[in-house]
């Protein structure tokens, strides 16, 4: 084997064990779906790389990942994969509004109100999100559904 294709063999470990991480430990991390629990997940993260709690050390954390990899890395954090009902959802609180996806087929009747929400349910979102289906919308396939405007916890930033 050569040192690219070792290189790269390495670089699919590091990311399978990193998502693998994220998987086993984002529910620890209260409360959930909120920016809040993204950053204690970060500093538990930096915390156990051997890094102080100081402002200093998360910030050299934080670079260190790089957005890319940030990005990657938040995305498996929000993100759920409901086998039983064939869903996926994206429920990133940075985003105005929560995605549902069907898993496997594009059938319809899997975005369906009730299945819905069983799935928002299910994953203790309910509470978070717009009651109100008038304002949910389907967009070739994928449901979005706004965050509750009042929601101090879950309100969309863009910071």
């Amino acid at each position: 084997m050569d040192q690219v294709e070792t290189t790269r063999l390495q670089s699919h470990l590091v990311d399978f064990a990193l998502s693998e991480l994220v998987r086993q430990n984002r529910e620890s991390f209260q409360p959930l779906w909120t920016q809040e629990s993204w950053a204690k997940l970060l500093i538990w993260m930096a915390l156990n790389c051997g890094l102080t709690g100081e402002r200093e050390s998360l910030e050299l954390f934080a670079e260190s990942l790089g957005p890319r990899l940030t990005s990657r890395l938040r995305r498996v954090f929000f993100e759920r994969e409901l086998a039983d009902l064939e869903l996926k959802v994206l429920a990133d609180p940075s985003e105005q509004q929560v995605l549902l996806l069907p898993q496997g087929s594009m059938d319809p009747a899997l975005l369906s109100i009730d299945r819905v929400q069983m799935a928002l349910e299910q994953l203790e979102l309910i509470g978070h999100l717009e009651t109100d289906q008038g304002l949910w919308h389907r967009l070739d396939g994928v449901l979005a559904v706004p965050w509750q405007p009042s929601a101090d916890s879950a309100a969309p930033s863009k910071s």
